[in-house]
Parts: structure tokens; C-alpha cells; sequence
């Protein structure tokens, strides 16, 4: 239970400080674009919005089938677009609950693997991380960095 108890934990201390990033943030600053054409919101849609994709696929890998067809992610901009255009409707309130559903959702997800899935040098791992703990990470660098320079 090492593998899945870690990954867990990572995951649930990146998405800790996801939520620390964003908090105190008003809808002005929400909608502020400053990451391309994007804005905090934005960053939010678009983590939920892979969340909701990998759950079917972790549900594949905890069957022992593959997570999804190959090349089915390559191009991860058109993915992108698709998860952030299907949200921008959404009140902001309402996104924050929704990506903290799905970080919930992911976390069940991944206690429903076996401990060898999960190992450093399984697939499943780097699955897990890259919608999960590396993924918050990043972007939550992202948000730090772009508040250190709005309170400049």
C-alpha cells in the first residue's frame, strides 16, 4: 500500500496548495487573462476538465486493460481548448466546486488500483501524477508567480 498511500498523499498536498493559490482571488482576478488567452478560471476548467477524461481511463488500468488508444492525447492544445470552451459559461463559484469534485473523483479513482499499478515505474503512476499532483504543481507556479507580479 506504499505506492498508493504516496501518490495519495502527493496529491492531496499539491491540490492543497492549488486551493491556497487561488483563495482570496475575487471574479476580477479570476477573469484576469494573463497565461496566454487564459485566466485562473481558465486553469481551473481545464483541470477538472482532465480529471473527468481520466477517470474512465484509470477505471480501464485498475481492469488491467490499457488506459485509452494510443495517440488519443497527442494533441493536448485541441484537448485543452475543448475542456476550458465547455466551461466558460460556468460561474466561477461553480468551477471551484467543480474541480474540487473531481480532484475528489480522482482520489477514489486511484484507491481503486493495486499498489503495483501505482509503483514509480508503472504507467499508471505517470498517468496519476500528470492529471494529479504534477499537475497542480505547475500550475500552481503559475498563479504564484503571475500574483507576485499583480502585487508589484
Amino acid at each position: 500500500m506504499e505506492a498508493k498511500h504516496d501518490i495519495i498523499q502527493a496529491t492531496e498536498q499539491e491540490y492543497a496548495k492549488l486551493r491556497a493559490a487561488v483563495h482570496g482571488l475575487g471574479e476580477a482576478q479570476m477573469r484576469e487573462v494573463w497565461l496566454g488567452t487564459w485566466a485562473v478560471r481558465e486553469i481551473i476548467a481545464h483541470i477538472a476538465g482532465w480529471h473527468r477524461e481520466m477517470l474512465p481511463a484509470l477505471e480501464r488500468v485498475a481492469r488491467g486493460e490499457p488506459p485509452y488508444a494510443q495517440g488519443t492525447y497527442d494533441d493536448f492544445d485541441r484537448w485543452n481548448a475543448r475542456f476550458v470552451e465547455a466551461r466558460k459559461d460556468v460561474a466561477t463559484d461553480d468551477l471551484l466546486r467543480e474541480v474540487e469534485l473531481s480532484h475528489r473523483e480522482l482520489l477514489r479513482a486511484v484507491g481503486r488500483l493495486s499498489d503495483e499499478t501505482l509503483a514509480a515505474d508503472q504507467a499508471a503512476r505517470s498517468l496519476v501524477d500528470g492529471v494529479g499532483a504534477g499537475h497542480y504543481r505547475e500550475h500552481v507556479a503559475q498563479i504564484l508567480e503571475w500574483r507576485g507580479r499583480a502585487a508589484r
